[in-house]
């Protein structure tokens, strides 16, 4: 994770009116506070949703003091791998369980099944490091080709074309991508399968197998490689920018104009993604070619991966359950914008609750 950062009784009030012992009452939003859950669980996977994991678990940890939550930013894939190994209590995940993986889930349940549950959508931001230029504007064709070391220089006429009155340096541009296995690369690269299957070639999945550039370990190894390197490029969920210095995101042109990476542009995208899961288990498809007006369409959403029934007993169902019940509340999600992430809303939030409320405690 790129940092811990502690939660002020002030910043609390502004995102959801958590009632925490020693900050006051508030009104809006509901409190865990009737639903704590007492002793320690282990999870691990995505660094995406790492800062906003941060940020819940202070939250609840602050008003639940007697749980302990301990969540490692690791990478979706080798997350997942801990919770097939019963090493962890819950897996999250910017790619979700499905297929192969998806059996080997439920055999870990015990008679399972493991559920896919969406808790953070967020934007991947293609972050720069480019002296000079602001606003730099990117296409699906061009991003492909920067990243597949096709396009190798920064004034390079297909960028030139795209940035009229800007000037780009005669400079060899530094890509940094994923060494780990990653959700985000995983979507990442299904973004440019979908929308530059001419440009990119290479199969998207978690592991980055294009030629070139130079791989860096965790969003957060990702985010300080471009921070700390003029001329270079990468993509990390977007609240990763927070707080650097040189590092800025690009615009993106999906054939409807550039757009910039927000909470509320990735919001448009998000929101129309469709449930391709069943039951409880809620895998969503996300339409990465939407040229809806304002949509960013380079977009994540993460799963927590949990057992709806066949957790054993010291991985601790009841805690897994109700620090999920808050994470899903309407303060810890409001809690996200304020970290550049994407907020569950409407009718999914309301299934990501039910599915919640499923989960067995013994």
């Amino acid at each position: 994770m790129k940092s811990t950062r502690a939660l002020t009784c002030a910043a609390l009030a502004t995102v959801g009116a958590l009632v925490l012992a020693g900050c006051g009452s508030s009104s809006g939003g509901s409190s865990p506070n009737a639903n704590c859950a007492s002793g320690s669980i282990k999870a691990a996977g995505s660094s995406a949703q790492g800062n906003a994991i941060t940020d819940w678990i202070n939250a609840y940890q602050t008003q639940c003091d007697q749980a302990t939550i301990d969540y490692q930013a690791v990478g979706s894939g080798a997350g997942v791998e801990q919770f097939v190994a019963k090493q962890t209590s819950f897996a999250g995940t910017d790619s979700g369980v499905k297929e192969g993986d998806l059996t080997k889930a439920n055999d870990r349940c015990a008679g399972g099944p493991a559920i896919n549950i969406p808790m953070v959508g967020g934007a991947i931001a293609i972050t720069y490091n480019l002296p000079g230029v602001d606003g730099l504007i990117l296409t699906a064709d061009v991003l492909a080709k920067i990243f597949a070391s096709t396009i190798t220089k920064w004034n390079d006429p297909a960028i030139s074309a795209l940035n009229a009155g800007k000037t780009f340096p005669d400079a060899t541009i530094a890509q940094f991508h994923r060494s780990d296995s990653s959700g985000t690369t995983d979507n990442f690269t299904k973004y440019l399968s979908a929308t530059a299957p001419t440009a990119w070639t290479f199969a998207p999945g978690k592991d980055w197998t294009a030629p070139g550039g130079q791989g860096a370990k965790g969003s957060d190894q990702v985010i300080a490689s471009v921070d700390g390197t003029a001329h270079s490029i990468g993509y990390v969920e977007l609240s990763y920018l927070f707080g650097t210095t040189n590092a800025k995101a690009a615009l993106i042109d999906n054939g409807a104009g550039p757009v910039e990476a927000s909470s509320a542009t990735a919001s448009t995208t998000i929101a129309a993604a469709a449930i391709t899961g069943s039951g409880n288990d809620l895998l969503l498809k996300i339409d990465y070619t939407t040229k809806a007006s304002g949509a960013y369409p380079i977009v994540l959403v993460t799963y927590e991966v949990v057992c709806e029934k066949g957790l054993s007993a010291d991985q601790n169902p009841a805690l897994v359950k109700s620090f999920l019940t808050f994470a899903a509340s309407d303060t810890g999600q409001n809690m996200l914008n304020a970290s550049g992430y994407v907020p569950i809303t409407g009718s999914l939030l309301t299934k990501v609750r039910t599915a919640v409320s499923s989960l067995a405690t013994s």
